[in-house]
């Protein structure tokens, strides 16, 4: 069988609020998250036993093969489904990790794509969702790879009418551990950060058709309850923030999931592009993207 290929584009969130603590440990969150079109390349080679290996520009910053959120997936799919067929997987790496775009999440999820293109399993099988949530929070929305309204621990998803957003991402090249920020959040279990009445006046999304405009117009009522906890951990945020807010024709600027990517939105797509020069030329250390979100 021929080598199957799959994208694991990154993952941005437009607004994060934290609803609280749980007693178990885990956060409760609402999220819109959207995707981007900068993407890892993942390639299955079917047959024999599993492996992975890494190539591209950032391979050098995953790591341990042992701890790829890749690896960790597919082992707890054969775990979880008799006679699973396997392979080598390759792994080509463009997108930054610990950089709050899910890419080490999107890269798990393109696996589990391909395990279940491979074995002919549905996506919304029940045993290829739970293996996703156990890989991690963001897998289950980037096996959707598709613009959501993510709730609970990242199980709930409800999908989103985005129009497509020209935007520019930056990112410091300083990982930020999420564990990090949360623990610099400060919540203690079962310790609520939104109250009852914050949860019910939460604003309703935007219906399929609606503008860049007012898609900005409801994401500037919320916020990324993370920022403030990340900027004390790694202050470079603020100066990356502060270049996209400072840039012609900017919309929207803030950070996504728990750091140190931020993005901007813009309305037309020259902006966007004069923008990522000007950071490019005046940050060259800087990871710069731009394009759409979606």
């Amino acid at each position: 069988m021929s080598a199957l290929v799959e994208e694991g584009r990154a993952k941005v969130n437009l607004s994060l609020r934290v609803i609280g603590r749980r007693a178990d440990g885990y956060h409760d969150l609402e999220s819109v998250v959207a995707f981007a079109d900068c993407a890892d390349r993942l390639t299955l080679e079917p047959g024999g036993e599993l492996r992975l290996a890494t190539t591209g520009p950032l391979a050098a910053a995953c790591g341990d093969t042992s701890d790829n959120l890749v690896f960790k997936a597919a082992k707890l799919l054969a775990d979880a489904v008799p006679n699973l067929k396997l392979g080598a997987f390759a792994l080509d790496k463009v997108l930054p990790v610990a950089a709050g775009i899910g890419g080490g999440s999107a890269d798990a999820a393109a696996a589990l794509r391909l395990l279940a293109r491979l074995n002919n399993l549905a996506l919304d099988d029940p045993r290829l969702q739970k293996v996703a949530l156990a890989t991690g929070a963001d897998v289950p929305v980037c096996l959707l790879s598709r613009a959501c309204d993510m709730t609970g621990v990242g199980e709930q998803l409800l999908p989103l009418a985005l129009p497509s957003m020209p935007c520019v991402m930056v990112n410091p090249r300083v990982p930020v551990a999420t564990k990090d920020v949360f623990q610099a959040l400060g919540l203690r279990n079962g310790e609520l950060l939104v109250g009852a009445t914050d949860v019910i006046e939460a604003p309703a999304w935007p219906e399929e058709g609606a503008s860049i405009a007012d898609w900005v117009d409801v994401l500037e009522t919320v916020a990324n309850d993370l920022e403030a906890p990340a900027l004390r951990i790694e202050p470079v945020i603020g100066e990356v923030l502060e270049a996209l807010r400072e840039s012609n024709g900017v919309k929207l600027a803030r950070m996504s999931g728990s750091g140190a990517t931020c993005f901007a939105i813009y309305a037309a797509p020259a902006d966007a592009h004069a923008a990522a020069e000007k950071i490019r030329r005046d940050h060259p250390g800087w990871w710069v993207h731009a394009g759409t979100l979606s």
